[in-house]
């Protein structure tokens, strides 16, 4: 079997394992007992620990000059912590293997992306064409969870999380290596990085409208079951969302042009608005699951978009710390405040007043991607024109 095809195979079962953990631990948690207060607690911290692990593996990566070998080693230690983790009930327990989840799974996300990239070049595809399997992966395992959790319980999820990491090490076991070549994040070149106005604005832009669509991440499944939805609804809802997602990264050579970041960034940030100031009225808990169809005109699109315009304002020797930064704004520091503020905000005033708040919060990010296009989008024009003559 040839490189890409075992990548592609891998990119499926490794998403799979994230759409067990990140959508569900919060479903899985409120049915140990859990607050959201507390669910959001464990996820936040669990933000802090992959800010941690995922530049400290990296760094192992580096160090050892392999990739594939340090898959196999968090793979297994994945299936050990998912097994335990999803056959605990006590806060503690929860805890301690929720972190230890954090700290083995999410750092192979990079890593991936890494193997991603290479052998896709050097076999002549697209990039595209590996990490769409990723995405499928995602939504079909989203909507299997659901139906687990329903009709075999924890136990299951717990089963079915080991024969997947164990399927995924198998598969990483023949995938061919790659070596490391990007040089990890220091804080001398977050310094240069952060040097620049324009970088620096397009950072704040990303926080403020990441930090509501983490919110939703977190705490959607855990408002469904509140509104009497079941975790199979729960599946579908992220089935929905990842499904739409394929589409968009699909056709994005037609639809993502250069010099039209901003606009497309601020009218992913209107979608969302939209998303959410919708979602705080719904009562039935289906119309919810079925409203996540939005997802089409508001992650894929605002990600997309927010990567091009990075790589077109910074050097090229910045690009791999301006994507590491970008992923660890998106998906590490805004989580940790989505997760406490917003499991606080759910847990004191509920989950109507959670996406109102979260609505303003995109719809403030949506003005502010409007102010920075007024500002700089004509010199991105203008770039454009002396390329092209």
């Amino acid at each position: 079997m040839n490189a890409p095809t075992l990548l592609r195979g891998f990119n499926f079962l490794y998403f799979a394992l994230l759409a067990m953990f990140i959508p569900f631990l919060p479903v899985y948690l409120g049915e140990q007992g859990l607050n959201p207060a507390q669910i959001g607690f464990i996820i936040g911290t669990g933000g802090f620990v992959t800010i941690i692990a995922q530049p400290l593996w990296g760094m192992i990566s580096d160090k050892t000059r392999t990739i594939r070998k340090v898959l196999l080693i968090l793979l297994l230690c994945s299936a050990v912590t998912g097994y335990f983790l999803f056959d605990s009930s006590s806060y503690v327990r929860l805890i301690l293997f929720a972190m230890l989840l954090y700290f083995f799974l999410m750092p192979i996300d990079p890593l991936a992306e890494s193997l991603n990239f290479r052998i896709s070049e050097a076999a002549g595809i697209s990039y595209g064409s590996i990490r769409t399997y990723g995405a499928l992966g995602y939504g079909v395992m989203a909507l299997l969870t659901g139906y687990v959790m329903s009709y075999f319980g924890s136990q299951g999820m717990a089963l079915l999380f080991v024969a997947i990491s164990l399927t995924s090490f198998v598969v990483s076991w023949f995938m061919p290596d790659a070596p490391v070549t990007g040089k990890p994040v220091t804080l001398d070149s977050l310094k240069h990085f952060l040097s620049n106005k324009e970088t620096l604005l397009f950072l704040v832009l990303i926080f403020i409208s990441s930090v509501p669509a983490r919110m939703n991440d977190t705490f959607l499944g855990v408002y469904i079951r509140e509104l009497g939805g079941s975790p199979e609804l729960v599946g579908q809802s992220f089935f929905i969302a990842a499904m739409s997602e394929i589409i968009v990264f699909a056709l994005s050579f037609w639809w993502l042009r250069k010099g039209k970041e901003l606009i497309i960034i601020s009218i992913s940030g209107a979608f969302y608005f939209l998303r959410f100031f919708i979602s705080a009225w719904i009562l039935d808990p289906h119309l919810l699951a079925y409203l996540q169809i939005l997802q089409i005109l508001t992650f894929p699109v605002f990600y997309s978009a927010a990567i091009q315009y990075l790589y077109s304002i910074v050097p090229v020797e910045w690009r791999a710390t301006g994507q590491t930064v970008l992923a660890l704004l998106f998906f590490g520091v805004s989580g940790i405040l989505a997760s406490y503020a917003g499991g606080a905000l759910y847990e004191a005033l509920g989950g109507k007043a959670l996406y109102l708040t979260i609505s303003v919060m995109s719809f403030i990010g949506m003005l502010f991607g409007l102010i920075l296009y007024r500002i700089f989008g004509s010199k991105h024009a203008n770039k454009k024109n002396i390329a092209t003559h």
